[in-house]
């Protein structure tokens, strides 16, 4: 079984002939085209091809670092609340405690 990869434009705008699946040299378990549009190789997964450009990846790796940066931000701020609201009610606390009325004392020895 083989695969042909067409040639293709890489991200260099540089035309890349195209190749048949296995490589010579390669690993003969790589039958299939993988990769995207600009930037193509074999592998064994018949899966592995997307019809995008390369770079699709990297507004995807930068959305995936604005909605962690994000987050990061909100847990930040949940922590940093949760702190001030500690602080603000151990420091309001009253510092004496309140009279009962009863005093403890030891008892004393029973006399029989």
């Amino acid at each position: 079984m083989s695969a042909e990869c067409s040639s293709y434009l890489n991200a260099e705008k540089v035309l890349v002939s195209g190749f048949s699946c296995p490589r010579t040299g390669g690993d003969a378990r790589a039958v299939y085209c993988c990769g995207f549009q600009d930037v193509k190789y074999c592998c064994d997964d018949p899966h592995s091809f997307f019809p995008y450009e390369h770079s699709y990846m990297w507004w995807l790796s930068v959305g995936a670092l604005v909605g962690l940066s994000i987050a990061a931000v909100v847990l930040f701020a949940f922590i940093i609340t949760v702190c001030v609201l500690c602080y603000l009610f151990i420091s309001t606390k009253p510092r004496s405690k309140l009279d009962t009325g009863l005093s403890l004392q030891m008892a004393g020895k029973a006399s029989c």
